[in-house]
């Protein structure tokens, strides 16, 4: 199935889950910052390969955080961030001041990313039923367009449009935006919408 196959009532029932994981995301780095930590109600998109590529731009360099999806409905995760963004986490964290991502700052990333991811997660499989864990999360930093590629081919995915969430965490002066793309196997995105009674 496509993205551009959705019908309103299935793309509702995707902006739900993804309102309901971005909640509990919120909540999560809450519990890690140590302050209350809110978030923007998420914008949701069906957006074309070449979309990315021309409008975010396929050649801009970030900080990508991929978490595979293990268990009944297999795929990819990918949440990116601002290099600028990234810093600003890290620096929040740990109290590094640095213009580079040290060792350190990619297990800070990787965190974030797995948190995030695995509040999706849990939120899918609180809907579904479906049994849904994730992998060990992996930082890296190039252009998103490279990064995309990569992604799409691992989930053996060869549609052309992908599901773009976009949401903003707030703590204080420091704002979490990032973009958190699902692209899932052939197969997965039908059994999410038959579990939860949406065909």
């Amino acid at each position: 199935m496509s993205y551009l196959d959705l019908n309103d009532l299935q793309l509702d029932a995707l902006k739900e889950v993804a309102n309901i994981g971005a909640g509990n995301a919120a909540t999560a780095l809450s519990q890690l910052l140590s302050t209350t930590v809110n978030m923007t109600v998420p914008s949701i998109n069906v957006v074309s390969f070449d979309d990315i590529f021309t409008e975010i731009g396929g050649e801009q360099v970030v900080i990508g955080v991929l978490v595979r999806v293990l268990g009944d409905t297999p795929g990819n995760i990918l949440f990116i961030f601002e290099k600028k963004v990234a810093l600003g986490i890290i620096s929040k964290l740990t109290g590094e001041d640095t213009e580079e991502i040290t060792e350190l700052g990619n297990s800070v990333l990787c965190e974030i990313g797995n948190i995030v991811s695995s509040a999706y997660m849990n939120s899918i499989a609180k809907f579904t039923n479906l049994v849904i864990m994730p992998s060990v999360p992996a930082a890296t930093y190039d252009m998103l367009g490279a990064m995309l590629s990569t992604t799409f081919i691992e989930s053996g995915q060869f549609d052309d449009y992908v599901l773009d969430i976009e949401t903003a965490f707030l703590q204080d002066n420091l704002k979490i935006n990032g973009h958190f793309y699902y692209i899932p196997m052939p197969g997965s995105l039908e059994k999410i919408l038959t579990s939860i009674g949406i065909k």
